[in-house]
Protein backbone atom coordinates (compact mmCIF):
# COMPACT_ATOMS: atom_id res chain seq x y z
CA UNK A 1 0.00 0.00 0.00
CA UNK A 2 1.54 3.19 -0.93
CA UNK A 3 1.63 6.00 1.45
CA UNK A 4 -0.87 8.44 0.24
CA UNK A 5 -3.32 5.31 0.36
CA UNK A 6 -2.35 4.04 3.67
CA UNK A 7 -3.11 7.46 5.30
CA UNK A 8 -6.20 7.64 3.57
CA UNK A 9 -6.65 4.19 5.10
CA UNK A 10 -5.90 5.61 8.28
CA UNK A 11 -8.02 7.98 8.53
CA UNK A 12 -11.53 6.23 7.13
CA UNK A 13 -10.53 3.55 9.79
CA UNK A 14 -10.13 5.93 12.58
CA UNK A 15 -14.04 7.78 11.36
CA UNK A 16 -15.14 3.85 11.34
CA UNK A 17 -14.34 3.06 14.55
CA UNK A 18 -15.96 6.73 15.97
CA UNK A 19 -19.09 5.51 14.05
CA UNK A 20 -19.26 2.68 15.90
CA UNK A 21 -18.48 3.58 19.01
CA UNK A 22 -21.23 6.29 18.57
CA UNK A 23 -23.35 3.71 17.66
CA UNK A 24 -22.41 0.93 20.52
CA UNK A 25 -22.41 3.17 23.21
CA UNK A 26 -19.15 2.67 23.88
CA UNK A 27 -16.33 4.00 26.19
CA UNK A 28 -12.77 3.79 24.92
CA UNK A 29 -10.00 3.37 27.40
CA UNK A 30 -6.04 3.50 26.57
CA UNK A 31 -2.99 2.94 28.38
CA UNK A 32 -0.27 5.04 27.77
CA UNK A 33 1.98 2.28 26.11
CA UNK A 34 -0.06 1.69 23.49
CA UNK A 35 0.07 3.11 20.30
CA UNK A 36 -0.42 7.03 19.44
CA UNK A 37 -3.26 6.28 16.63
CA UNK A 38 -5.17 4.45 19.56
CA UNK A 39 -4.22 6.64 22.22
CA UNK A 40 -5.47 9.78 20.25
CA UNK A 41 -8.60 7.92 19.28
CA UNK A 42 -9.37 7.09 22.96
CA UNK A 43 -12.00 9.08 25.40
CA UNK A 44 -9.78 8.72 28.36
CA UNK A 45 -5.58 7.97 28.15
CA UNK A 46 -4.11 6.89 31.40
CA UNK A 47 -2.41 4.74 33.65
CA UNK A 48 -3.05 1.50 35.54
CA UNK A 49 -4.80 3.68 38.50
CA UNK A 50 -6.09 6.34 36.04
CA UNK A 51 -8.15 3.48 34.16
CA UNK A 52 -9.18 1.60 37.10
CA UNK A 53 -10.71 4.53 38.78
CA UNK A 54 -12.14 6.06 35.84
CA UNK A 55 -13.58 2.71 34.75
CA UNK A 56 -15.84 2.53 38.27
CA UNK A 57 -17.32 6.12 37.22
CA UNK A 58 -18.47 5.52 33.48
CA UNK A 59 -22.01 5.56 32.22
CA UNK A 60 -21.83 3.80 28.98
CA UNK A 61 -22.62 -0.12 28.67
CA UNK A 62 -19.57 -1.20 26.34
CA UNK A 63 -16.38 0.21 27.75
CA UNK A 64 -13.58 -0.93 25.71
CA UNK A 65 -9.73 -1.53 26.97
CA UNK A 66 -7.20 -0.66 25.22
CA UNK A 67 -4.37 -2.22 27.21
CA UNK A 68 -3.41 -5.83 28.20
CA UNK A 69 -5.50 -8.75 29.92
CA UNK A 70 -4.98 -8.25 33.55
CA UNK A 71 -6.59 -4.35 32.66
CA UNK A 72 -10.09 -5.10 31.23
CA UNK A 73 -10.12 -7.87 34.07
CA UNK A 74 -9.49 -4.96 36.30
CA UNK A 75 -12.65 -2.92 34.51
CA UNK A 76 -14.76 -6.21 34.62
CA UNK A 77 -14.48 -6.91 37.91
CA UNK A 78 -15.01 -3.16 39.28
CA UNK A 79 -18.27 -3.05 36.24
CA UNK A 80 -19.57 -6.32 36.57
CA UNK A 81 -22.88 -4.92 34.75
CA UNK A 82 -20.70 -3.44 31.58
CA UNK A 83 -19.58 -5.51 28.95
CA UNK A 84 -15.69 -5.16 28.76
CA UNK A 85 -13.98 -5.53 25.62
CA UNK A 86 -10.25 -5.60 24.56
CA UNK A 87 -8.88 -5.56 20.82
CA UNK A 88 -7.00 -8.44 21.35
CA UNK A 89 -7.49 -11.45 24.13
CA UNK A 90 -4.00 -12.23 23.38
CA UNK A 91 -2.34 -9.34 24.66
CA UNK A 92 -1.13 -10.53 28.32
CA UNK A 93 1.59 -9.27 30.90
CA UNK A 94 5.09 -11.37 31.09
CA UNK A 95 4.99 -10.04 34.87
CA UNK A 96 1.52 -11.26 35.36
CA UNK A 97 2.65 -14.39 33.85
CA UNK A 98 5.40 -15.07 36.40
CA UNK A 99 2.93 -15.31 39.30
CA UNK A 100 0.46 -18.06 38.61
CA UNK A 101 -2.54 -17.85 41.20
CA UNK A 102 -1.32 -21.36 42.49
CA UNK A 103 2.44 -20.95 42.98
CA UNK A 104 1.38 -17.70 44.68
CA UNK A 105 -1.42 -19.63 47.10
CA UNK A 106 1.51 -21.54 48.09
CA UNK A 107 3.75 -18.51 48.87
CA UNK A 108 1.19 -16.78 51.01
CA UNK A 109 0.56 -20.12 52.77
CA UNK A 110 4.29 -20.70 53.51
CA UNK A 111 4.49 -17.15 54.63
CA UNK A 112 1.02 -16.65 57.58
CA UNK A 113 0.32 -14.06 59.18
CA UNK A 114 1.54 -11.51 56.49
CA UNK A 115 -0.33 -8.28 54.61
CA UNK A 116 -0.22 -9.41 51.36
CA UNK A 117 -0.28 -6.47 48.83
CA UNK A 118 -0.26 -7.32 45.01
CA UNK A 119 0.48 -5.23 41.74
CA UNK A 120 -2.38 -4.35 39.76
CA UNK A 121 0.14 -6.31 37.01
CA UNK A 122 -1.61 -9.85 38.10
CA UNK A 123 -4.41 -11.97 37.39
CA UNK A 124 -8.23 -11.73 38.52
CA UNK A 125 -7.42 -14.87 40.63
CA UNK A 126 -4.09 -13.43 42.38
CA UNK A 127 -5.75 -10.10 42.84
CA UNK A 128 -8.61 -12.55 44.60
CA UNK A 129 -5.62 -13.51 46.80
CA UNK A 130 -4.71 -10.31 48.06
CA UNK A 131 -5.28 -8.04 50.86
CA UNK A 132 -4.72 -4.77 48.91
CA UNK A 133 -3.78 -4.20 45.41
CA UNK A 134 -1.39 -1.08 44.69
CA UNK A 135 -0.18 0.00 41.42
CA UNK A 136 3.35 2.03 40.76
CA UNK A 137 1.36 5.07 41.06
CA UNK A 138 -0.01 4.47 44.80
CA UNK A 139 2.37 1.60 45.87
CA UNK A 140 4.57 3.87 48.46
CA UNK A 141 1.82 5.58 49.82
CA UNK A 142 -0.09 2.60 50.35
CA UNK A 143 2.94 0.84 52.08
CA UNK A 144 3.79 3.96 54.46
CA UNK A 145 -0.01 3.94 55.81
CA UNK A 146 0.89 0.50 56.83
CA UNK A 147 1.80 -0.48 60.17
CA UNK A 148 5.81 0.00 60.77
CA UNK A 149 6.07 -3.60 61.87
CA UNK A 150 3.63 -4.91 59.79
CA UNK A 151 4.85 -8.33 58.06
CA UNK A 152 4.41 -7.70 53.94
CA UNK A 153 4.42 -9.88 51.46
CA UNK A 154 4.62 -7.48 48.08
CA UNK A 155 4.32 -9.53 44.76
CA UNK A 156 4.84 -10.06 42.28
CA UNK A 157 7.90 -7.32 40.50
CA UNK A 158 10.85 -7.79 42.34
CA UNK A 159 12.21 -4.45 41.18
CA UNK A 160 9.45 -2.03 42.30
CA UNK A 161 8.84 -3.51 45.57
CA UNK A 162 13.18 -3.51 46.40
CA UNK A 163 12.62 0.28 45.59
CA UNK A 164 9.62 0.79 48.41
CA UNK A 165 11.91 -1.70 50.70
CA UNK A 166 15.07 0.82 50.15
CA UNK A 167 12.98 3.55 50.48
CA UNK A 168 10.73 3.13 53.28
CA UNK A 169 13.04 0.94 55.01
CA UNK A 170 10.96 -2.16 54.85
CA UNK A 171 11.84 -5.33 54.69
CA UNK A 172 8.88 -6.61 52.67
CA UNK A 173 9.16 -10.24 51.43
CA UNK A 174 9.01 -10.10 47.60
CA UNK A 175 8.46 -12.51 45.16
CA UNK A 176 10.30 -13.38 42.39
CA UNK A 177 8.92 -11.45 38.90
CA UNK A 178 9.74 -9.08 36.74
CA UNK A 179 8.06 -7.20 33.84
CA UNK A 180 10.62 -7.99 30.50
CA UNK A 181 10.12 -4.36 29.13
CA UNK A 182 11.46 -3.01 32.07
CA UNK A 183 14.21 -5.74 32.89
CA UNK A 184 15.82 -5.07 29.23
CA UNK A 185 16.95 -1.38 29.64
CA UNK A 186 20.54 -1.44 29.05
CA UNK A 187 22.86 0.37 31.55
CA UNK A 188 25.65 0.80 29.31
CA UNK A 189 23.89 2.47 26.66
CA UNK A 190 21.89 4.41 29.63
CA UNK A 191 25.33 5.78 30.84
CA UNK A 192 26.44 6.87 27.44
CA UNK A 193 23.34 8.87 26.65
CA UNK A 194 23.59 10.77 29.80
CA UNK A 195 27.15 11.71 28.58
CA UNK A 196 26.39 12.66 25.57
CA UNK A 197 23.41 14.57 27.12
CA UNK A 198 24.67 16.22 30.06
CA UNK A 199 21.75 18.54 30.11
CA UNK A 200 19.36 16.05 29.81
CA UNK A 201 17.11 14.16 33.18
CA UNK A 202 16.64 10.72 33.28
CA UNK A 203 12.69 9.87 33.96
CA UNK A 204 12.30 5.98 35.15
CA UNK A 205 9.61 3.80 36.25
CA UNK A 206 9.94 2.10 39.40
CA UNK A 207 9.97 -1.57 37.57
CA UNK A 208 13.52 -0.99 36.10
CA UNK A 209 16.23 -2.91 37.51
CA UNK A 210 18.24 -1.01 40.78
CA UNK A 211 20.92 0.46 38.54
CA UNK A 212 18.78 2.24 36.45
CA UNK A 213 16.86 3.80 39.09
CA UNK A 214 20.30 4.82 40.89
CA UNK A 215 21.47 6.51 37.94
CA UNK A 216 18.10 8.00 37.54
CA UNK A 217 16.87 11.91 38.32
CA UNK A 218 13.49 10.97 38.84
CA UNK A 219 11.17 7.42 39.40
CA UNK A 220 7.96 6.86 39.06
CA UNK A 221 4.90 5.69 37.48
CA UNK A 222 3.70 6.65 33.67
CA UNK A 223 1.85 9.39 34.75
CA UNK A 224 4.01 11.12 37.05
CA UNK A 225 7.14 10.80 34.69
CA UNK A 226 4.50 12.62 32.17
CA UNK A 227 3.26 15.33 34.86
CA UNK A 228 6.99 16.21 35.78
CA UNK A 229 7.82 16.37 31.86
CA UNK A 230 4.99 18.84 31.82
CA UNK A 231 6.01 20.76 34.70
CA UNK A 232 9.83 20.86 34.70
CA UNK A 233 11.61 23.58 33.25
CA UNK A 234 14.11 20.61 31.78
CA UNK A 235 13.90 20.84 28.15
CA UNK A 236 15.60 17.02 27.35
CA UNK A 237 14.97 13.83 29.01
CA UNK A 238 16.14 10.60 28.63
CA UNK A 239 12.85 8.20 29.53
CA UNK A 240 13.54 4.48 31.03
CA UNK A 241 10.16 2.89 30.74
CA UNK A 242 8.17 1.66 27.66
CA UNK A 243 8.14 3.68 24.26
CA UNK A 244 4.25 4.44 24.41
CA UNK A 245 4.54 6.80 27.07
CA UNK A 246 6.42 9.42 24.46
CA UNK A 247 3.84 9.88 22.08
CA UNK A 248 1.59 12.16 25.20
CA UNK A 249 5.53 13.59 26.12
CA UNK A 250 5.58 14.89 22.72
CA UNK A 251 2.37 15.67 22.11
CA UNK A 252 1.75 18.03 25.12
CA UNK A 253 5.39 19.27 25.51
CA UNK A 254 6.43 19.69 21.57
CA UNK A 255 9.38 22.42 23.07
CA UNK A 256 11.12 19.65 24.62
CA UNK A 257 13.31 16.73 23.26
CA UNK A 258 12.63 12.61 24.48
CA UNK A 259 14.99 10.13 24.48
CA UNK A 260 13.69 6.54 24.71
CA UNK A 261 16.15 4.76 26.38
CA UNK A 262 17.05 1.26 24.50
CA UNK A 263 16.96 -2.58 25.50
CA UNK A 264 19.94 -3.99 25.92
CA UNK A 265 19.50 -6.42 23.19
CA UNK A 266 18.27 -3.72 20.53
CA UNK A 267 19.31 -2.19 17.43
CA UNK A 268 16.36 0.22 17.04
CA UNK A 269 16.21 3.28 20.04
CA UNK A 270 12.43 1.74 21.68
CA UNK A 271 11.79 -0.19 24.11
CA UNK A 272 8.21 -1.59 23.39
CA UNK A 273 5.86 -3.86 25.20
CA UNK A 274 4.96 -6.59 22.60
CA UNK A 275 1.91 -7.43 24.00
CA UNK A 276 0.23 -3.71 24.55
CA UNK A 277 1.05 -3.25 20.90
CA UNK A 278 -0.92 -6.31 19.83
CA UNK A 279 -3.40 -3.99 19.73
CA UNK A 280 -4.14 -2.37 16.40
CA UNK A 281 -6.90 -0.11 15.04
CA UNK A 282 -8.23 -2.75 12.79
CA UNK A 283 -8.68 -4.93 15.79
CA UNK A 284 -9.98 -2.07 17.81
CA UNK A 285 -12.57 -1.22 14.65
CA UNK A 286 -13.34 -5.55 14.76
CA UNK A 287 -14.27 -5.86 18.59
CA UNK A 288 -15.92 -2.74 18.36
CA UNK A 289 -18.13 -4.41 15.11
CA UNK A 290 -18.56 -7.61 16.78
CA UNK A 291 -18.78 -7.54 20.40
CA UNK A 292 -15.68 -9.66 21.09
CA UNK A 293 -13.17 -10.43 22.58
CA UNK A 294 -15.26 -9.57 25.59
CA UNK A 295 -13.90 -10.37 29.51
CA UNK A 296 -15.43 -12.58 31.66
CA UNK A 297 -14.52 -13.03 35.22
CA UNK A 298 -16.25 -16.14 37.17
CA UNK A 299 -18.51 -14.74 40.02
CA UNK A 300 -16.78 -16.25 42.98
CA UNK A 301 -13.12 -15.23 41.75
CA UNK A 302 -14.69 -11.47 40.99
CA UNK A 303 -16.45 -11.22 44.58
CA UNK A 304 -13.00 -11.68 46.67
CA UNK A 305 -10.81 -9.62 43.74
CA UNK A 306 -13.05 -6.38 44.27
CA UNK A 307 -12.07 -6.65 48.02
CA UNK A 308 -8.21 -5.75 47.34
CA UNK A 309 -9.09 -3.32 44.60
CA UNK A 310 -11.84 -1.15 46.24
CA UNK A 311 -9.16 -1.39 49.47
CA UNK A 312 -6.81 0.19 46.79
CA UNK A 313 -8.97 3.22 45.31
CA UNK A 314 -10.11 3.94 48.91
CA UNK A 315 -6.29 4.26 50.48
CA UNK A 316 -5.62 6.51 46.80
CA UNK A 317 -8.29 9.17 47.69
Amino acid sequence: MKADEKATYGEELKEEIKRLKKEKGAVILAHYYQQGDIQDLADFIGDSLALAQIARTLKEDVIVLCGVHFMGETAKILCPEKTVLVPDENAGCSLADSCQADDFAKFIKDHPDHTVLSYVNTSAAVKALTDIVVTSSNALSIVNKLPEDAKIIFGPDRNLGGYINRITGRDMLLWNGACHVHEQFSVEKLIELKKANPDAEVLAHPECKKVVLMLADVVGSTAKLLKYSQESDCKKFIVATESGILHEMRKSCPDKEFIPLPPTDSTCGCNDCSYMKLNTLEKLRDCLKNGYPAIEVDAETASKAVKPIERMLEMSK
